[in-house]
């Protein structure tokens, strides 16, 4: 009889945690080779294919062993992030420099890392000399002959309070000598925390399984440790805020707030966070909680900074082509059926109306579907070229249980790693092929009633087991 017993118990937990070896080598391989564009992207494919793998062999693991191997995995996802130097992004060794800044007892917003009067501060890890120079072919070069791994060293920082506090906090806490794995330990540390946030709430109610969706998934180490984004931090606050606001208003709008402080991305989450919210008095709690956080974290920098604490948000904002349609890859699917001159327009339109919608049938209970709904109709409509702003969708979608949007989270991914070979169009390709997709999950909900647009609504089922 123990032998009837355990097999059922024991063969689910052993495949699930052979997937997860394999999906832990794919990764360790991918992140420790040297492969670049496309070729990266096809290790990346295939470590989201074992991904998804692990998540289907799960549903069959009973449930008393579910948490256990949810974290295990986690840890050995998130492990295989700190097996090199950040592949493809330089973002984190800004993060340092401005850690670094702070600690001298500069603000951060006051000089570009180009500015000699904070060369006293450089050394060779984020400045290498001429012989440095010469064996990097992808560092930025500055006008004294020297060169820096950091990405646009003559613009000042782009990243708001909350961000930057993290990255003085970082420093401090790092050993000499330490360089990127400071800045990885730390996004590992975050990207564990939202997996614990996860398994405290499907702990509650709904099903643990999905705290997999975000611990397991390959953007979480590539992104949120391997590059360090900050946009895991981002993501810890935004969870927070989410479980919190339907019981606490305005202490989800200050959680709310750090998130906006540590991204400006989250704000999409705003009207998700209103969900069904009827009485102004309500929504001007958890409004009020949150601009009045914002404008607390943002004050210390604001009296320490000589310049603007906007630092190169509207440059990066035209650099990225937002507000000029025709120069780069943005608004790319509202381009195939509208002049590029109306597609900022149909933008703010499309966003304010689903935002709207959101608040008025919103559930005020799972306040995380609008702000999914939101989040991923603004990538769908902004089509932005950068893999980590998903990181935040991806935690979205392990709440909500809707799979089909992880497909917008993937186009961003191959417009990133593959637009500098193949051109724009391939992000007019990758979104197209994730709206098909998140079409194609509605349909399969196949919910009662209209079924006019593809909404990614849940069926009745995918209901009960939501959180």
């Amino acid at each position: 009889m123990s032998r009837t017993r355990t097999r059922p118990f024991t063969r689910p937990v052993l495949i699930t945690s052979l997937v997860l070896v394999v999906l832990a080598a794919a990764l360790t391989d991918l992140l420790g080779g040297d492969a670049t564009g496309v070729g990266f992207l096809a290790g990346y494919a295939v470590a989201w294919g074992l991904f998804a793998v692990a998540v289907l062999v799960l549903r069959r693991v009973p449930a008393r062993a579910v948490a256990p191997l949810v974290l295990a995995g986690a840890v050995a996802v998130a492990v295989t992030g700190l097996v090199a130097p950040p592949r493809t992004s330089t973002d984190s060794y800004r993060y340092a420099w401005d850690g670094r800044v702070q600690a001298a007892g500069i603000s951060p917003y006051d000089h570009a890392p180009a500015d000699p009067a904070l060369a006293g501060l450089r050394d060779r890890w984020l400045f290498p000399d001429r012989a440095g120079c010469a064996r990097g072919h992808d560092l930025s070069r500055l006008a004294d002959g020297r060169c820096a791994r950091i990405n646009r060293p003559a613009v000042h920082t782009i990243y708001p309070p909350v961000a930057e506090g993290w990255f003085l906090l970082v420093h401090a806490v790092s050993p000499s000598g330490v360089r990127h794995k400071a800045l990885q330990a730390g996004g590992a540390v975050l990207s564990l925390a939202v997996t614990g946030l996860l398994l405290l709430v499907f702990r509650r109610r709904g099903d643990p399984r999905r705290a997999a969706w975000w611990a397991w998934c390959p953007a979480v180490p590539v992104e949120g440790v391997n590059n360090a984004h900050v946009d895991v931090l981002a993501v810890l606050f935004s969870v927070a805020a989410l479980v919190v606001v339907a019981r606490r208003r305005a202490a989800g709008g200050v959680l709310l707030g750090l998130a906006i402080a540590a991204k400006l991305l989250p704000v999409l989450l705003v009207p998700g966070a209103l969900s069904g919210v009827r009485r102004p008095r309500t929504a001007l709690a958890v409004l009020g909680s949150a601009v009045l956080t914002v404008a607390a974290v943002y004050l210390p920098y604001v009296l320490l900074s000589r310049g603007s604490v906007l630092g190169y948000l509207g440059g990066y904002a035209e650099e990225e082509g937002y507000d000029d349609a025709g120069a780069g890859g943005r608004y790319a699917l509202l381009r195939l059926v509208l002049p590029d001159a109306w597609a900022l327009p149909a933008t703010l339109l499309g966003l304010a109306a689903v935002s709207v919608l959101v608040v008025v049938r919103g559930d005020p209970e799972r306040p995380w579907r609008g702000a999914l709904v939101t989040t991923g109709t603004a990538f769908l409509l902004l089509t932005p070229g950068y893999s980590w702003y998903a990181l935040l969708l991806v935690a979205l979608v392990a709440l909500d249980g809707r799979w089909e949007w992880f497909g917008v989270a993937l186009a961003g991914a191959v417009a990133y790693l593959t637009v500098p070979v193949a051109g724009a169009d391939v992000v007019t390709a990758s979104y197209g092929a994730a709206a098909v997709l998140l079409c194609a999950g509605a349909w399969t909900r196949r919910r009662p009633g209209p079924r006019g647009a593809c909404s990614g609504a849940p069926s009745a089922r995918a209901e009960a087991n939501s959180p």
